[in-house]
This record gives structure tokens, sequence and C-alpha cells, in this order.
């Protein structure tokens, strides 16, 4: 099988199971991080809303799917791009005809992602460090503290890392923001 493709980044739709958006998006970006894809699929996006909700008198604010059972990749559609995104568990395909998947058009891609809560695109963030590298945290409760990254999430956009606080190594879970390569 060979894709045509423009060599163009682009954005386009896949469709997951139910309920597996997160976990298809975390995969999708650890597989792209291990077979060093970063090139060719950019962005991987589950677009979210903010809505309050009242329970018993109190506002709460919660994320809702927007596209429930659909995950959006920014990529430049190549065989092996299609194959390693197709074969991410629990995407059962691209929305196309066929096997080949059609772009979003710049106005839909305008119009989603102006809708989505700044939460859901703070997740599609590239980290440029690794288990084990040292690092910065440059705001939160541990601002200016060097730490060592000892897991990646990339499904919340959080990383852990030790701390050493008073003689003692200390976890703390920051988001990708609050952190700067040493």
């Amino acid at each position: 099988m060979s894709i045509d493709t423009e060599n163009e980044k682009r954005w386009y739709v896949i469709h997951t199971y139910s309920g597996y958006e997160n976990k298809v998006k975390a995969n999708l970006e650890r597989k792209v991080h291990s077979m060093g894809m970063e090139s060719e699929i950019f962005k991987i996006v589950v677009p979210l809303e903010n809505e309050i909700e009242n329970k018993n008198g109190k506002e709460k604010v919660v994320s809702h799917k927007i596209f429930p059972g659909y995950v959006l990749v920014e990529m430049i559609v190549s065989d092996r791009s299609w194959y390693v995104v197709r074969n991410t568990p629990g995407v059962t395909g691209f929305v196309g005809s066929g096997t080949k998947p059609i772009p979003l058009t710049e106005s839909e891609v305008k119009k989603i992602l102006g809708s989505i809560s700044d939460d859901s695109v703070a997740g599609t963030a590239n980290i440029d460090v690794e288990v084990g590298e040292s690092v910065q945290i440059n705001s939160g409760a541990f601002e200016n503290f060097a730490a060592t990254v000892t897991d990646i999430d990339y499904s919340k956009s959080k990383v852990k890392l030790v701390v050493d606080m008073f003689g003692r190594e200390t976890t703390v879970e920051v988001g990708f923001d609050q952190i700067e390569k040493i």
C-alpha cells in the first residue's frame, strides 16, 4: 500500500474505542518518541471543553470531551506514519474513505482548536527531557529547585521528579511547562 502525500503537515482525525481517547493519546505520544517520529507526527489532541457544574451548591469546573471516540493528530502522512498511528492500541482507523485519510480543512481546525480549553492543548506540548535527566523547576512551590526526572506522563502533561529537600529525596509532580532542561 502506498499513500500519496504532499509531504505537508495537516490535521487528521482518528477514531478510537470510546473512553480510550486519553490512552490512545498517551500511547501514540510514547510511540512517536520511542520511534523518533517527531518529524512526521507533531501534535496529538483530545479536544476538551470546560464547563461549570453546580453540585450541592458548589461550583466545579469539569472537562468534557467535545468529540468522544475521536482524537486529532497533526502529522505528515507517509506509509510509516500512517502505520504507526493505525497500529496504536485503541485506534480503530482514520476518518476518511478507505485507506486514505482525509485532512481537516483550515477552517475546521481553527474552529475546533479555537473552541477547546487551554488544558487540552497544553497536553500536546512536546517535552525535551528524558527519564534520568536533570531539570530546573521554574514555577510553583518548588521554584528554583534542581531535580531529576523519574517519570513522564504524556497523557496528563506531568513529570515526576526527585528533589533534594532538607537532605532527603522527595518526589514531586509538576506540569511540562514548569520545568526546563539544565
